[in-house]
This record gives C-alpha cells, structure tokens and sequence, in this order.
C-alpha cells in the first residue's frame, strides 16, 4: 500500500517558519532596544561630563574676575600711592626753592631800590618797587638778566612816585622764576 501524508506540513512549515520570523523581530527589537538604551546612556553620560566641564569653567571664570578685580584695585593703589609719593616728592624738592628765590630777590637788589609787592603766578613774580632812578632799576633788571634763578625781566611801567617819596620813581616788573640744575645732575 502507497504511504500518503495527509498530515497539513505545509501549514506547519509556515507557521513554524512565522515563529522564528517573529523571534528573529522580537530578537532584533530587543537588540535595537538594548543599543538605543546604550547610545542614550553613553550620550547622557558624555553631556553629564561636558556639563560638568562646563560647570568648572565657569567657576575658574568666576575666579578669575575676581583675581583680576583685586588686581585692578591694587594697580589702582598703588598708582594712588606712587602719585602721592610723587607730590610728596615734588614738594621736598621744592622746598629749598622759595627760599632760594627770596635770598636771589634780596641778592639782586642794588642799593638806593626797595621792593613794595611781591606776587607769585605760576613762574611769573610781578615786583612794585621805588627807585632812586632809573639807572637803579635798569640795574635790577641787568641782574635779573645774570641770575642763574630769573629770566625775562619785563619793565611794564615807570612812573614818578607820590609827594611823600619825592624824588623817586615807582616801577613794575615783571620776570619768570627759573630753577637751574643742581651740578653734577648733567652728567648723568
């Protein structure tokens, strides 16, 4: 007798082949499941890092302006300071130099000339003064002229006194104050 299969293996054959597609699908799910899952850890992981490097830039940032504000503070004192220093310095230099110019003042004067007023611009000393003549004042001048601490004496006017110094002649002048070079300062 011939051997028939009436047993449906076509059908069986599909559905078993169906079976291991959709094992295969849900493996294949799974497996795209597990890398996405390592992709978004792995790129969590590297924002969390950049973030915090970011974090620490911005603290060494914040460290430093206010390292380069206590800098400019200081900068700002000491150049304070060293104006002070400076001022200071100037004023003991110059100390000496009014005493100088009134020992030159005395110094230039010739005999038979008094000085009235004394006033001080900036370099210019403007000097009232009655003489016994004019070849006195033209004297005072010539000395002013050979002072190592007057230059540019300027006669502005000459005139007859009042009734009570007769025979002398008020005169004003004026002349800048120069300081000359200690020696020895030249030749460094």
């Amino acid at each position: 007798m011939a051997k028939i299969n009436l047993r449906p293996w076509r059908e069986e054959l599909r559905a078993e082949k169906q079976k291991q597609f959709v094992v295969m699908i849900l493996g294949a799910v799974i497996i795209a499941g597990g890398l996405a899952f390592l992709w978004k850890s792995d790129m969590d992981s590297r924002i969390a890092y950049q973030e915090s490097r970011n974090a620490y830039i911005e603290r060494a940032t914040k460290e430093l302006d206010k390292q380069i504000k206590e800098i400019q503070d200081l900068k700002r004192k000491r150049d304070e300071l060293l104006a002070r220093m400076q001022v200071i310095q100037d004023l003991q230099g110059k100390r000496p130099v009014i005493v100088r110019v009134f020992d030159e003042l005395v110094r230039t004067l010739p005999d038979g000339l008094f000085y009235k007023e004394l006033e001080k611009t900036g370099d210019r000393i403007s000097i009232v003064g009655m003489a016994e003549s004019n070849s006195r004042i033209s004297s005072l001048m010539r000395r002013f002229e050979e002072s190592d601490w007057f230059t540019n004496p300027d006669l502005a006017n000459v005139a007859a006194a009042d009734k009570q110094r007769a025979g002398y002649s008020q005169f004003e002048l004026s002349v800048l104050q120069s300081t000359p070079e200690p020696e020895g300062e030249d030749e460094q």
